[in-house]
């Protein structure tokens, strides 16, 4: 898939897995490569850049398993602002498959 194509696509991902659960780092990286192949270096920047812009919180919590995990934690903005994104990306899809399907017709 194109690099740019995904990251845009990646914002909504990000803030659709943490309206459904408080994720750290590394399970929402493992979360979003059940559906699209990503690296840990993508999503990263993209926890820096959304946090600064308020979308979330972020928390510490004890791991049995080595030091604290830095939580994520959605707020109300990033939850309106999930939404907002996923009517647009709604609307893209569709705009996107009336295309498709007239050119598969016409052809």
């Amino acid at each position: 898939m194109n690099t740019q194509l995904k990251k845009g696509i990646l914002e909504l991902c990000v803030l659709a897995v943490l309206d459904k659960k408080d994720c750290y780092g590394y399970e929402l990286v493992s979360e979003i490569s059940k559906n699209i192949e990503i690296s840990d270096g993508t999503i990263y920047p993209i926890l820096r850049r959304l946090n600064q812009e308020g979308y979330f919180t972020t928390y510490l919590q004890e791991s049995q398993e080595g030091p604290p995990r830095k939580y994520y934690k959605l707020t109300e903005i990033g939850k309106a602002t999930k939404e907002e994104i996923l009517m647009e990306w709604n609307d893209l899809v569709e705009g996107v498959n009336n295309i498709v399907k007239e050119t598969k017709i016409n052809e």
